[in-house]
């Protein structure tokens, strides 16, 4: 039958999805994956389960949908009150929308018009980082510093990205973790002096960088340092935690690592753990009360935004993970995760790094391991070990062209939080497997250069 459905890319044959339970995911065939990425690390929960879909139903049965602008509703209110229980010190406020897109796009908004209501009209720019992803809207990609998403639409954004983020692995010889992460934090400081930063509202960035790099994690004293810079320059700090948020890393915001509190919070992903479109943006007390005692209105908002339905699904999973302890699960686990991985990057000469936090881990792959040498994108080294390890039935996230935009291949790991360590070691050894048929491959230098030739 002929398909009407645009796809990722066009004219591939995708297999039809049937049915999910727990980390396993089943297609019309009766084919069983491991869903080793929560999907887009979304479904961080795993599928099928009967509680949240229980809640759904009820929900459904009362009332889906009621406009924000008409109506507040009870499950809004109770999930507004619990991420407030949950977040750090003082980001009290739940900004309900649809996407992570849009709720960094909101964030950026929001503190645009907090400068504004103070009297400081001319702080609208945002400052983020190359190897960077904060979504794919016209305000989210404008401050996105990934050079493959962008390049089809620089015309069109906003000149955003401006400072380097952390990359440990790759860090200047000879300098210690301490002085590297001071040194990339103090780039912040540099642009903040160049561009002048009565025109600059707020910084955005990944605590932990996701699909731009494959899990990349800050050296510790990095964010410290970042929040030092922001509150010295009277900029706002917004933590784009919609990959990281809720549990992912073990904490239930990554931030909770570094001890650091952010002005505003972007979460999506897993808030609906993949039971519904949902985000939030979070928002302090002082964000908050100032634009409460100048204009009164938030400017912001979808139609679906904060509806009964989306936000009572977001509820009970939140509610789930609380009964299931899954945040310290995701610790515990992800600690034995990026052990096995490790046991991977001692095999294969392939992997550069094995890195994570909790259960958002990664690999790097290298051409040349003592040096770092990275292969050339247009051998997709990362997509060959995506597309062996589907065949083995095997999920896994793509991260690549982190490296300027011009190479890099990473993977990321990232399975639902309800994963064991038996699944642990199931995974791992259908990994391992579509690792060793690319390691063979490249072994015999039968993938064509750029050049046409070998390697």
């Amino acid at each position: 039958m002929r398909s009407h459905l645009i796809k990722p890319e066009l004219g591939k044959a995708y297999p039809l999805i049937d049915y999910g339970k727990g980390i396993y995911l089943y297609d019309a065939t009766g084919k069983r994956y491991v869903d080793g990425c929560s999907g887009a690390v979304s479904a961080n929960i795993g599928h099928g389960i009967t509680e949240i879909i229980e809640k759904m139903a009820e929900q459904a049965n009362r009332v889906s949908f009621a406009y924000r602008a008409q109506f507040t509703s009870e499950p809004a209110e109770a999930l507004a009150a619990k991420l407030a229980e949950w977040a750090p010190d003082r980001l009290n406020w739940s900004f309900f929308v649809n996407s992570g897109s849009e709720a960094t796009e909101t964030a950026q908004k929001m503190a645009i018009q907090y400068w504004q209501e103070k009297g400081f009209a001319r702080k609208t720019r945002i400052i983020s980082r190359w190897m960077s992803y904060h979504g794919i809207t016209q305000g989210a990609l404008s401050m996105s510093g990934h050079v493959l998403r962008r390049k089809r639409f620089v015309p069109i954004l906003n000149d955003y990205p401006a400072v380097s983020a952390p990359y440990p692995y790759r860090r200047p010889a000879g300098m210690s973790l301490e002085e590297y992460a001071v040194s990339c934090a103090n780039e912040l400081e540099q642009a903040l002096l160049r561009i002048g930063p009565e025109h600059v509202a707020a910084f955005i960035a990944e605590p932990v960088i996701g699909a731009a790099g494959g899990a990349v994690v800050p050296p510790d004293g990095y964010f410290q340092r970042i929040r030092e810079i922001c509150d010295q320059y009277d900029i706002l700090l917004i933590a784009d935690e919609v990959m990281t948020g809720l549990g992912r890393t073990g904490k239930k915001f990554a931030v909770e690592h570094w001890g650091i509190h952010p002005d505003l919070i972007a979460l999506g992903k897993g808030m609906g753990a993949g039971y519904t479109p949902i985000a939030a943006v979070l928002a302090s007390d002082d964000i908050v009360g100032t634009i409460a005692a100048g204009s009164g209105v938030i400017m912001g908002g979808h139609t679906y935004s904060a509806n009964p339905q989306s936000t009572a699904t977001a509820l009970a999973v939140l509610q789930y993970m609380e009964q299931h302890d899954l945040v310290s699960q995701a610790a515990a686990n992800g600690r034995y995760l990026l052990e096995r991985l490790q046991q991977l990057a001692a095999k294969y000469p392939l992997i550069g790094e094995a890195r994570g936090l909790g259960l958002l881990t990664g690999l790097e792959f290298v051409k040349n391991r003592p040096t770092k040498e990275p292969f050339a994108l247009s051998l997709g080294i990362g997509q060959r070990v995506l597309e062996a390890a589907f065949r083995r039935g095997l999920l896994i996230y793509p991260a690549f062209g982190g490296l300027d935009g011009m190479a890099g291949d990473a993977v990321i790991v990232a399975p639902p939080l309800i994963i064991t360590p038996e699944q642990i070691d199931e995974m791992i050894g259908l990994l391992d497997a579509a690792i060793a048929e690319v390691q063979e491959q490249v072994n015999a230098g039968v993938l064509a250069s750029e050049s046409g030739g070998r390697v």
